[in-house]
């Protein structure tokens, strides 16, 4: 959620998964109540019907109540595609919010002029930033609330067909980033495809998928804890070595959803 294929399959993607024990970490977690009706924004309007289809298959509703996010927030969304995601955060943050949406200049070739048409006189909380995954410069130290990358990470280790390797994004140098950008007590809200524990990053570019122990150990790194992690997106039928786009298993890979804070 490529380069081409790979992401809009990955901007079509987006679901989760069930995450294997490392300690100290949370159980899955279980739906605190919720402060914002996040309903309200699923409600039919001039928005394409094909966002709608999206977000049923997506689970969007359950994964933007997992995020947390609510009015007055400012949020960066990482890899947004053509802005699915993006439009929802913009409803719920509101006037008082903001709203980042980014992508790499590298997916220019196939988003086309999609984001520009989503926005287009609509989302006027939101601002599209191009930079790579290891540069947020437009963006100021904590000054973001809420962070979200949605079958990405395993990103960092895959080169787009024309770039030299490491175009994406240095991943130390990414994951500094983002904790730079995010305020103290901010999410980190991650989905990706998982590969098996103990794989190397590396799958990443091969079948784009990222294993979580190296995910954990590259937040701890930054300052980053995981606090709540959810199965809404598992599939224990899929042993993670299947590439994603492999019709087999293509949309219904096993996928974790984790919510890691600054600490």
């Amino acid at each position: 959620m490529k380069h081409a294929f790979l992401i809009m399959t990955a901007a079509a993607l987006l679901v989760t998964a069930c995450t294997p024990e490392y300690g100290d970490t949370p159980p899955v977690a279980l739906m605190a109540e919720e402060s914002f009706d996040y309903d309200s924004v699923f409600v039919q309007d001039s928005r394409p019907e094909s966002d709608f289809e999206q977000y049923e298959l997506r689970h969007s509703r359950e994964i933007l109540a997992f995020t947390g996010v609510e009015p007055g927030m400012t949020v960066l969304d990482m890899e947004a595609g053509d802005g699915i995601y993006t439009e929802l955060f913009s409803l719920v943050v509101g006037e008082e919010g903001k709203v980042y949406l980014q992508n790499p200049p590298e997916f220019e070739v196939f988003l086309g002029d999609a984001v520009e048409r989503r926005m287009d006189g609509r989302l006027r909380n939101v601002t599209h930033i191009q930079t790579s995954f290891d540069d947020f410069e437009p963006i100021g130290d904590q000054e973001v609330d809420l962070v979200t990358w949605f079958l990405g990470p395993h990103e960092l280790w895959y080169t787009p067909e024309g770039s030299e390797p490491g175009a994406l994004g240095d991943p130390e140098v990414c994951f500094s980033e983002i904790s730079r950008v995010l305020a103290q007590g901010g999410h980190f809200v991650v989905i990706d495809h998982r590969a098996p524990e103990g794989a190397p990053p590396t799958t990443g570019g091969d079948t784009h998928r990222l294993a979580q122990d190296v995910l954990m150990e590259m937040m701890e790194d930054v300052g980053l804890k995981l606090v709540e992690e959810s199965d809404l997106l598992s599939n224990p039928d899929d042993d993670g070595t299947v590439n994603v786009f492999d019709p087999s298993i293509r949309r219904q890979t096993d996928r974790y959803v984790l919510k890691f804070e600054k600490l």
